[in-house]
Parts: C-alpha cells; structure tokens; sequence
C-alpha cells in the first residue's frame, strides 16, 4: 500500500472549547464516561471528538494497539494530532465529493447511465442485463451485482481485497453476475465507491486525494491526511483510504450539520447534502441508506445521519439537538466492533443531553 500525504492550507480556527453544562449535558458528563471505561466498556477506543452548536464540549484520547490497513502499528499513544484509518467513512466522504462534482458540472447525474460513463468497456455495455444500472444505483449501493464482503478483510474471498487484487478495479465491479434488478435491494459494495472515484477523477482531472484537498479539505482548515492506494495498481483507495485527525472528521460533521456551510461558504450544495439523507434504500436492520450515508434514530437525540467504518470508526451527526460525535477505534473485523461507538452514545453521550 502507499500513502499520499498532501500539502495542506493554514488550518481553521480551533474550536470553542465549553463544558458540558455549558453545552447543555450533564456535568458529570466526565464521570460518566470515567465509569464506562472503568467497566470496560469501551474496548479499542482510541478517540472521541464531540461538538454541539460546533463548540468541543468533549474529547478523549487513549493508547492502544492500531493498525493501518492490516499493516500493525503496535501500541499508538492517541492525541489530537494522530492521523487514524477511516475505513469506510472513506465512502461517505466521497460520496460528499461527488456533490461538489456534480455542481461544478464535471460528473455526471444520478439519473444517467452508468456503463455510458465506461466506454472502454463495450462488452459489459452491451448486455441487456446491465443496461438498466445508473449511477444512482452506485450511489445507493442497489446495484443488484454479486458482492460479499461479509469475510474478514484478510481474504481474497472478500470482494473489495478481490478488487484491490485485480488488474483492472473498475472492470471487476462492472462484470460482476447480476444477481438483483437494481434499485431493489441494498448489498454493501466498496466496488461502488471505487466506481465513484473513478468518475470524479475523470470529471475533474484531478486525482482523488488532490480533488479532495482543493475542494473540500482545505475550505475547510483540514490539517494533513494521508490515503491509502490499491494492492495491486496503487490507485487511492475511494472506498476505505482516508486517514484523518478525528478533529478534523469532526470539522466535516459540522459542515453537515450546518447544510454544507462552513465560514459562511458554501462547501457541498445543500441540495445535494438533502438528497444524501433521504432513505433511498433500506438495511436489513431498519436502517437507512441514501447517497453513501447512513440513516437512524435513537429515542434520545432522534434521527442522526452516520458515516460507518471497519473497526469502530464513526461519523455520526444529530441535526435536532445540533450535535456532532467522532469516533476512532482500532477493532477492526471484530464481528462484535460496533458496541463500542454504539454503547458509548447511546449509554454515554446520549443520556448525558440535558437541553
């Protein structure tokens, strides 16, 4: 693998440090989360960055075994600065870029035709069976091809490392068996995000990380990232290869929340963001999917929109109370890997909103 590490712009203005009463939580917020740990709650924790009104009433660092990309980085002492694996946050963050791309006229609709934007592939274009795909089907993850990546990241059985393995990552996801009529049924695909990329790198010219800086990190003061590239071709990874500062996935939480402004700039077009978060698919758990974002509710707090990725990463963004929450964790292809962001704002965080 290789990591791409961009020049960056100066960074954004830290954020207004509160307490949590003066966030409107509880006071004994600490305490509580003090308990928790105590309790082993929180197994492979390693950061949590929580905003409301976009002011940092908490945060928390912790050391702890990490890896990048199943390369072993041993015990990393966690602080503001350490750059973590996104996972497949990753997808949700492009699926933002592709917003900005399409606003800009450089990509093309969700509506259009998604093998019309792969010429070279003839073949795949002229089966009956793939003419219905449309990049809204990429978007929503409903393309109806054969796709599992229910086995561990460490198997070519796993179809996103039978990708990252092939010659032609492209190629691979388009010939895929049509198992589904698209649009019909949701399966979790990396090979969709990586379509994505694709897209936004021929609309723009530009390659994914240096589109991602000039349109999305820099406005908003993001500090260095790094992002990981294939197996086989070394292309930056769309569907997992970000690495970021959880301030700084934070900061793009925020600007969701804010309907894509940040500094009285619009970054990603509010209608793009509205359309993202509308439930265009649905889970097998209840949950929904819109453009490359995670749909839910809790009882407290209510609905939240969520970026979700291997290992306990998480981007989760509350717009009725105003409330943003980054969480790192280093459980990666741990069946058990969401209790630990589930648990600690759902038993934690949550219950701890006063006003």
């Amino acid at each position: 693998m290789t990591a791409a590490l961009p020049s960056f712009a100066s960074p954004a203005r830290p954020f207004e440090a509160v307490t949590p009463a003066e966030a409107g939580f509880a006071p004994d917020l600490a305490e509580r989360f003090a308990g928790f740990e105590a309790a082993g709650r929180l197994p492979g924790l390693h950061g949590l960055v929580a905003l409301r009104h976009g002011r940092l009433f908490f945060e928390r660092y912790r050391s702890g075994p990490d890896a990048s990309w199943g390369t072993r980085l041993g015990i990393v002492d966690f602080g503001p600065e350490t750059l973590h694996d996104l996972r497949s946050v990753t997808k949700s963050i492009v699926g933002l870029l592709y917003g900005i791309a399409l606003a800009a006229g450089r990509v093309p609709a969700p509506d259009q035709p998604l093998l019309a934007q792969f010429p070279e592939y003839p073949d795949l274009a002229a089966d009956s069976a793939r003419a219905r795909l449309r990049i809204e089907h990429v978007l929503t993850m409903t393309l109806g091809l054969e796709w599992n990546e229910s086995l561990p990241y460490t198997t070519v059985a796993n179809s996103e490392i039978a990708m990252e393995m092939a010659p032609d990552r492209w190629r691979f996801v388009l010939e895929r068996p049509v198992v589904a009529e698209p649009g019909q049924g949701w399966t979790y695909n990396g090979g969709a995000t990586a379509l994505l990329g694709r897209l936004i790198e021929r609309g723009t010219g530009m390659e994914l990380p240096d589109y991602a800086r000039t349109v999305l990190f820099d406005p908003l003061g993001i500090g260095p990232t790094g992002w990981l590239g294939g197996l086989t071709d070394g292309k930056p990874s769309a569907a997992s290869g970000l690495r970021m500062r959880p301030r700084d996935l934070a900061r793009i939480g925020q600007m969701v929340l804010d309907r894509g402004v940040a500094d009285g700039r619009q970054i990603v077009p509010a209608d793009w963001l509205a359309a993202s978060f509308r439930p265009l698919a649905r889970l097998p758990d209840g949950r929904g999917y819109g453009y490359h974002w995670y749909l839910g509710r809790f009882d407290r707090g209510g609905f939240w929109r969520c970026a979700i990725g291997n290992g306990g990463q998480r981007l989760f963004v509350w717009p009725e109370p105003g409330l943003v929450v980054a969480i790192t964790a280093g459980n990666y292809d741990d069946p058990e890997q969401w209790r630990t962001p589930i648990d600690l704002v759902r038993e934690v965080i949550l219950p701890a909103l006063a006003v």
